[in-house]
């Protein structure tokens, strides 16, 4: 986070600026609707918007199946949504 209370990451290869303490969620809602896709091709997004649903399943950093709506947007953070 910078002093002026921003916090940079990148989705998708995308950069994106949120305010400090948002969610990977809101990161991403600022680049796409579309989180993931099911087994069967079906787009998937967040629906609970409190990590029960796991709807809302990213790539951060390289360690699949994180849970974006409950994880704070960290600076230098690399999100994707193909998990």
């Amino acid at each position: 986070m910078n002093a002026a209370g921003v916090v940079r990451l990148s989705v998708d290869g995308e950069p994106v600026a949120v305010p400090a303490g948002s969610s990977v969620a809101a990161a991403v809602a600022r680049v796409t609707t579309r989180f993931r896709r099911s087994v069967r091709g079906e787009p998937r997004a967040p629906v609970c918007g409190m990590g029960v649903c796991f709807e809302c399943r990213v790539r951060i950093d390289g360690v699949p199946h994180q849970r974006a709506c409950i994880t704070p947007a960290r600076d230098g953070m690399q999100v994707n949504t193909d998990d």
